[in-house]
């Protein structure tokens, strides 16, 4: 695990969209894994702004979201699907893009359907993930066990206040999510993911030192053998200074 740690949020978005940027240029029909949230938001504008600029091509990539509210239109301005259009899919030249569809009327026949589409397209090079207070990535929740594949979420009371910002009350927030699961996300061949804000210091630190358990699923990711994570000064507080590179 390699852990990188800037000064603030803008260089730590700066930094992931160089590892993005640099991805889409080596490969430029790269199978991007994405992520929604606050965290990447700044990222994405700073890979639309290499785009304007020439610097980078969208043409040839497949992505792949790591999941989307359950029964929630697309069209309703708090889906991933519309958040996604709003901050990147909008601004570039992307043609093939995927998210799970909330609204199925056979969810487990889309979680199954969503699964095949990745493997079918080679599986996905390079995925971003952020990080729940609680330790979750995409909405894999704290649980006995980990998930291996794409499936419906119980979402938990943490993550429903946490999300509760970006709607007029908590009670608005879905309660479910189609999300990947921890198995399709190991399955790509780098994660980069990225924390910011010292509310996700303690997750980092588990994620970085704990052990592997279902309680924190981002520990998961010990027993990858390609992730980075990029973070701020104050994710990354907790952490020994020798165990990261200072940016």
């Amino acid at each position: 695990m390699k852990i990188l740690v800037c000064k603030n949020y803008d260089e730590m978005s700066e930094r992931a969209a160089r590892i993005f940027a640099a991805q889409l240029i080596l490969k430029p029909d790269t199978v991007l894994g994405l992520a929604t949230g606050s965290t990447p938001e700044g990222m994405y504008a700073s890979l639309v702004e290499k785009y304007n600029e020439g610097k980078i091509d969208f043409s040839e990539v497949t992505s792949f979201n790591l999941d989307e509210y359950y029964n929630l239109p697309k069209e309703n301005d708090q889906s991933y699907d519309y958040f996604m259009k709003k901050h990147l899919f909008n601004h570039v030249n992307i043609k093939n893009y995927n998210l799970p569809n909330g609204m199925a009327e056979d969810v487990e026949k889309e979680c199954k359907d969503y699964e095949a589409k990745i493997d079918a397209a080679g599986g996905i090079d390079i995925q971003v993930l952020g990080i729940g207070q609680n330790g979750h990535i995409g909405f894999n929740e704290p649980a006995s066990a980990f998930k291996k594949e794409t499936h419906l979420v119980e979402l938990t009371e943490s993550t429903i206040e946490a999300n509760s910002r970006f709607f007029e009350s908590a009670d608005e927030v879905p309660k479910k999510a189609v999300s990947m699961g921890t198995g399709t996300i190991m399955k790509s061949k780098k994660i980069v993911l990225l924390a910011s804000g010292e509310a996700k210091a303690d997750a980092i630190a588990k994620t970085v030192y704990g052990d592997i358990d279902p309680m924190v699923p981002a520990s998961i990711l010990q027993l990858h053998k390609d992730v980075v994570l990029v973070l701020d000064e104050k994710a990354a507080s907790k952490l020994d200074p020798k165990d990261y590179t200072r940016m």
